[in-house]
């Protein structure tokens, strides 16, 4: 229940500066410090907002990498665009690789478009257009018109055989619900 009324107070005083605020806001960053995930990922998106708080994303980074260590992967994929752009640590898109694989292991279908985007752009991979497809195609298999834009580009790119290995790895990744891919 404290956890409630932290959060609720936290949203309702976003707009004041008050010494409840502050107060608010210290409870809310000792339970993170504590482990709890949603007040993990509410001060990340705070901070990566700027709302309620300064706009920070150090910070952000923070608890989004203490959100993503508990397997979360939607921390998992806002770390991987924070690595991606460079917000709030230096642009690393080997770091940004990590993180999308990990939340599109998950099923994350934002995730698995970026892992596409970097593989057809050798970012942080080997340029590699057969995962490319796989991982684009696999996003837009999931919603994501991204991917399928992706997706249709690739294949005007690839030669037959290239298309069939990318379905068939794509095939292998949904059985093994996307672990090793």
């Amino acid at each position: 229940m404290k956890k409630l009324l932290l959060t609720i107070s936290f949203i309702i005083n976003a707009t004041s500066v008050s010494a409840e605020y502050a107060e608010a806001l210290k409870d809310l960053e000792v339970l993170a410090k504590q482990g709890d995930l949603a007040t993990q990922i509410k001060l990340a998106n705070a901070y990566r907002g700027g709302l309620g708080v300064p706009q920070d994303y150090k910070t952000a980074v923070k608890w989004f990498t203490l959100a993503a260590e508990q397997g979360d992967a939607v921390a998992q994929y806002n770390l991987g665009i924070m690595h991606s752009f460079g917000l709030g640590v230096v642009p690393n898109f080997g770091l940004a690789v990590k993180w999308y694989v990990l939340a599109a292991e998950q099923g994350d279908t934002l995730a698995q478009y970026n892992l596409g985007r970097l593989y057809y752009l050798g970012q942080g991979v080997t340029e590699n257009i057969v995962y490319a497809h796989m991982w684009a195609n696999q996003s837009s298999s999931n919603g994501v018109s991204m991917g399928e834009e992706l997706t249709e580009l690739l294949t005007e790119l690839m030669s037959p055989a290239e298309i069939k290995e990318a379905r068939r790895l794509e095939n292998e990744c949904v059985n093994k619900n996307y672990k090793g891919c």
